[in-house]
């Protein structure tokens, strides 16, 4: 073999193996996102809750079906962000209540580290909305430690701590718990008698106040939660600090169906970012050495042989 392609082996070789730690420290880390085409469905299911009804004025107890769309905003995505919107629908089928509570979302995050980003008209149910903390995913190679996240229903971030391992349908997870101290999400007016004051007449004003605690199960390669539980404590309450009313108390949990197909997505992430971290660079690695060590035997053999 002459020279010039033993200078060849050997510089193909190199170029493989300066390659490889390129690709697992860089490379892998700029490839690796949130989409931007998100689409998705998320099923939840709240057995036994309790809810004001606007349509029968009074609280209602019934098993609710709720159904989370998120669409990727594709034309608000650039190479830092992604932008996705939710929408959130709840029905009651016990009582036959169809869309008893509807809710919109729009959110901006980086799409390396699932941090909130302030623009491209964030909001929640219309209103603009400053956003903080984790939002929709945790960042790749969760640690074990306290992240804030974003809470949609006090529109507020909290405190996510880290509290154990466990697995999901087989896969290695990490669970979180976030607790929300009561905070007032709304005011507006309300009939006195729909609310059992007795000896006032009229509208009243009331606050809704929330607390609750979501659960979350979260993959800690991909940082992407594949299960959710949240428990939803709200009530409705004067301005004298009396409650007064139940607003929506009750436990919504993801379906199994929800659960396992989120659990192949994170599966399918976890393999990819192997692939792209561990087994290409070791295979870039592996080849490149061999082509280095094979230019340098070739070099060294003498000519006509």
């Amino acid at each position: 073999m002459g020279r010039i392609s033993t200078l060849v082996l050997i510089g193909f070789g190199a170029f493989f193996i300066a390659l490889a730690p390129l690709l697992k420290f860089w490379a892998s880390g700029q490839i690796i996102a949130a989409p931007a085409d998100q689409f998705g469905i998320a099923r939840l299911e709240a057995k036994g809750a309790r809810y004001f009804s606007l349509q029968d004025l009074k609280v209602l107890t019934g098993d609710l079906q709720i159904f989370v769309t998120t669409r990727g905003d594709v034309k608000e995505a650039n190479s830092k962000r992604v932008v996705w919107d939710e929408a959130t629908v709840v029905n009651d089928v016990t009582n036959s209540r169809p869309q008893i509570d509807l809710s919109e979302r729009r959110s901006a995050f980086d799409r390396y580290t699932g941090v909130a980003l302030n623009c491209c008209g964030d909001s929640i149910d219309k209103e603009p909305v400053t956003l903080e903390g984790q939002i929709y995913k945790f960042p790749f190679d969760v640690e074990k430690k306290t992240y804030k996240v974003f809470n949609g229903t006090a529109g507020k971030a909290f405190d996510a701590a880290f509290v154990r391992e466990d697995n999901v349908n087989g896969l290695p997870v990490y669970v979180f718990e976030q607790n929300v101290p009561p905070t007032k999400t709304e005011t507006r007016s309300a009939p006195a008698n729909v609310l059992g004051m007795t000896g006032t007449t009229g509208d009243v004003q009331v606050d809704r106040w929330y607390d609750g605690k979501t659960t979350f199960w979260v993959e800690p390669v991909t940082g992407s939660p594949v299960k959710q539980e949240v428990q939803r404590h709200e009530v409705l309450k004067t301005q004298d600090g009396i409650e007064r009313s139940a607003a929506f108390i009750g436990t919504a949990k993801m379906t199994d169906q929800t659960v396992s197909d989120l659990v192949k997505q994170a599966q399918s992430g976890k393999s990819q970012i192997n692939l792209l971290r561990n087994i290409i660079p070791l295979v870039l690695l592996i080849v490149g050495a061999a082509l280095v060590l094979t230019g340098v035997v070739l070099g060294r053999r003498p000519r006509g042989e």
